[in-house]
């Protein structure tokens, strides 16, 4: 229940009228009601008796909602409902709408027969609901007859052509006054040159909440302060939107998240900026004034670092930096970011995080990192709660519990399919004792052996397909991502490789010079031919054992280990994709070794391009090379 007949008015609209008056520069030309409102400091008009309100319901056969009720005995009518209805109706002035403005027939234009409650209504409200606004500026204010909740109050819907909307729904009158009074508070809060400041009780009151939502905050309450923020914000107070957009961004949110007030302050901009341009970088149909737009009243100096900022994450050198030990902590997490262990980089950040400090009384939380095309990956909405949860800015309260990580300590996750069923077939090299920056000088050939910088899966294949002029039907040089995998284990990994030829397949066994190294390929659920799998493992150059199953046969060399017998996982075809998980959980028992699921499939890892997985053809074998002249396309 909504308990509305409990409101009292007339405190509510004393003071709105009452800062309505404080807000009127005293060289304003005002109109004679305008002026008369403002000298006597009230609004409203003299209230409606109950003879009067009986009236009214007996002229318009229904009896009014409580809420509007209670009101008309207060005052029958209201002038300035925010800043667009300017008179509201009283108990003279209300009437049935009946389609007078004739939006019931446009809003059923564009009903057909999928349309449902909500789309109907909207025409409907139109025909038989009750005109509350007298004059405004285009905008309708209707109560729904037919919208009761169980108290007896009429829905409110208002409706503005300008607006280009949805009619807008209140759940009662006393819901929609109160929204109007944020309204008329939110036009108010920036006063243009010249007009008075405007400050009030009301103001008081909602700064003093941010000053203890901001505390509260750096405590780990970020649920408590949000919803503060967020009223704030509603009524249009300043720096209400900088500070929520922190807590929004850190939970994953980007839409309408612009650091209002804040981001252009330049003591703030080098930690907020990295977060308003890297969502402007990854949307290209966005023109860079629709950057300016939001950094409108900015200083020279801050849209300066905001296009220079903008550039390095667009070409993917933009590095977070923070001060004291907590940046130290950003250092040691990129490094391990940077080789596929996510978790261990966000345990590294959230264990400095209790020693960070703010760059001023509206930061509320490190938030530069999120644009580092290392460190920005790790964040899940999850991760956001517990370093929003975490107390840190000098202020004391209960660390959170750590989420579990994202990382499963074997490989077997590559088993499932995610949500875009991405990976059906994939392969990997696996080589002992070898740091992942020396798998190009392994697995590549001559000025391929060298990494590029961290990027998706997406991104490098992009980069690498832009800048190829040559499509070899026979050649198979892989674009792979390295990290670590384990205890002195590196890898190399590709999600999307080519059509496997068990015929002219070459194992990279000589990744394993002086060591050993293991080479996975799975196509068990490729959409392109027969299920496969490949196995092999070399040591010091030399191919040791392998098993290649294809065709519903299984071709082995070497004394395979027990655990990793191809006979224990493909007894019959219809067992084919059943075997995955089985075998990737007896390489991960035989070899202790493991693959970062999220920085494979989320992250950035470095890459390159490995020398081919098959054989040059041999004699009466054909093919087809493509050449492409870009150039000459121009």
């Amino acid at each position: 229940m909504t308990h509305t007949t409990a409101f009292d008015w007339r405190p509510f609209l004393l003071r709105w009228s009452g800062e309505w008056s404080d807000s009127l520069p005293d060289d304003e030309t005002r109109s004679e009601e305008d002026e008369a409102a403002r000298k006597v400091r009230w609004l409203g008009f003299p209230p409606a008796s109950e003879e009067r309100i009986a009236a009214m319901e007996e002229r318009l056969g229904r009896r009014m909602p409580p809420s509007y009720r209670e009101f008309l005995k207060v005052s029958d009518g209201w002038q300035h409902a925010g800043g667009f209805v300017w008179l509201l109706a009283g108990a003279t002035d209300a009437r049935w709408h009946n389609n007078e403005s004739g939006l019931a027939d446009m809003f059923e234009e564009d009903l057909d027969e999928d349309a449902g409650p909500a789309e109907r209504r909207d025409a409907d409200i139109w025909r038989r609901g009750l005109q509350l606004e007298v004059e405004s500026d285009a905008t309708r204010v209707l109560m729904d007859p037919e919208d009761v909740d169980e108290d007896g109050e009429w829905a409110v819907y208002t409706w503005a052509s300008w607006r280009a909307a949805p009619p807008a729904r209140y759940a009662n009158f006393r819901e929609f006054m109160r929204d109007m009074f944020r309204e008329f508070h939110s036009l108010r809060a920036r006063p243009a040159d010249g007009e008075p400041e405007f400050a009030n009780d009301t103001t008081q009151e909602l700064d003093a909440r941010m000053e203890q939502a901001r505390l509260e905050a750096l405590r780990g309450d970020w649920e408590r302060a949000g919803h503060a923020l967020d009223e704030a914000k509603e009524y249009g107070r300043p720096r209400a939107a900088g500070l929520g957009d922190q807590i929004r961004r850190l939970l994953g949110q980007t839409y309408m998240v612009y650091f209002e007030d804040v981001v252009t302050d330049p003591q703030y901009a080098p930690e907020l900026l990295p977060a308003l341009v890297a969502e402007h970088a990854a949307h290209s149909y966005r023109g860079d004034s629709t950057l300016m737009f939001h950094l409108r009243g900015a200083g020279d100096d801050v849209v300066s670092l905001a296009y220079a900022t903008l550039e390095q994450v667009r070409n993917g050198t933009y590095r977070y930096t923070a001060a004291g030990p907590f940046g130290e902590a950003v250092e040691r997490a990129r490094e391990l970011a940077r080789w596929g262990d996510t978790d261990g980089a966000w345990r590294t950040l959230m264990d400095a995080l209790p020693v960070w400090q703010p760059l001023g009384p509206d930061h509320l939380a490190p938030l530069g990192w999120v644009a580092d095309p290392l460190l920005g990956p790790l964040l899940t909405p999850e991760r956001g709660r517990e370093l929003l949860s975490t107390p840190r800015g000098g202020q004391a309260g209960e660390a959170p519990s750590q989420p579990a990580g994202l990382d499963p300590d074997n490989l077997a996750w590559l088993a499932a399919p995610d949500a875009l069923d991405n990976l059906t077939s994939y392969r990997f090299v696996l080589v002992e004792g070898v740091e992942p920056e020396d798998l190009p000088g392994r697995l590549a050939d001559g000025n391929e052996a060298a990494l590029d910088d961290p990027m998706t899966s997406h991104e490098a294949r992009h980069r690498l397909l832009r800048g190829q002029r040559e499509f070899s039907s026979y050649d198979d040089k892989a674009l792979m991502a390295v990290g670590r995998a384990g205890t002195r284990w590196s890898f190399a990994f590709d999600s999307d490789p080519a059509h496997f030829d068990p015929q002219r397949f070459v194992s990279p066994a000589a990744a394993s010079a002086g060591t050993r190294a293991v080479v996975v390929w799975s196509g068990l659920r490729t959409r392109r031919g027969e299920p496969f799998f490949h196995l092999s493992v070399a040591q010091d150059g030399t191919e040791q054992y392998a098993f290649t199953y294809a065709d519903g046969e299984t071709h082995r060399t070497g004394q395979i280990p027990p655990a990793l017998d191809p006979d224990r996982f493909f007894g019959s075809r219809e067992e084919d994709t059943e075997a995955e998980r089985s075998l990737l959980e007896a390489v991960t028992g035989e070899f202790g070794v493991h693959l970062p699921r999220h920085a494979i499939t989320n992250g950035r890892l470095h890459t390159f391009t490995t020398r081919s997985w098959t054989r040059p053809p041999g004699n009466g074998e054909t093919y087809a090379v493509i050449s492409m002249n870009w150039d000459a396309a121009r």
